[in-house]
């Protein structure tokens, strides 16, 4: 059973992951502004991943018997940038959340909960995933540079990103 401190922990990190839905429609939104609908598509997708992990953990701290608190969520930026700058900060972003998550198995390890931590573990690998795939995004970025064809077929090629299976 989960103490206080990581319920709060578990709740805050709920708040966060849904942060991030919210941060990718904002991107997604914006993607469309500036005619790039397949950038939109990746993002919209990305939404449905970060709800499904906010929800997960949401799922967890109810199966623990304790109380889910769900809190403000901020209001993301409008504005990015060039696409180079908003996958960026796509990636800044991703290294907050697995800090994050580092952090929450970190406590879960020195509230010796091993279940909690055991659960976490997870997440871990799906940050490194996360990260990667904005990595590589970057790189294509760097590649693509101020070539509008070059874009044209990057933004052709995020369009196909298929959408998570709903495991919550």
């Amino acid at each position: 059973m989960l103490n206080e401190k990581m319920e709060e922990a578990l709740n805050e990190q709920i708040n966060r992951e849904l942060y991030s839905s919210y941060l990718y429609l904002s991107m997604a939104a914006y993607s469309s502004s500036i005619g790039l609908p397949g950038f939109a598509h990746w993002f919209k997708v990305q939404v449905k991943e970060e709800t499904i992990h906010g929800m997960k953990i949401f799922n967890y701290v109810n199966m623990q018997g304790r109380r889910v608190r769900l809190k403000e969520i901020k209001e993301p930026p409008m504005e990015f940038g060039t696409p180079m700058e908003m996958f960026q900060k796509t990636l800044q972003h991703e290294q907050f959340i697995t800090r994050s998550i580092n952090d929450l198995v970190e406590l879960a390890l020195s509230e010796k909960d091993e279940t909690t931590a055991s659960f976490l573990q997870w997440y871990v690998e799906e940050q490194v995933e996360e990260e990667e795939n904005d990595n590589e995004i970057i790189d294509k970025l760097k590649i693509v540079g101020e070539n509008k064809d070059a874009l044209s077929a990057l933004d052709a090629e995020l369009a196909k990103r298929l959408p998570p299976d709903d495991e919550e």
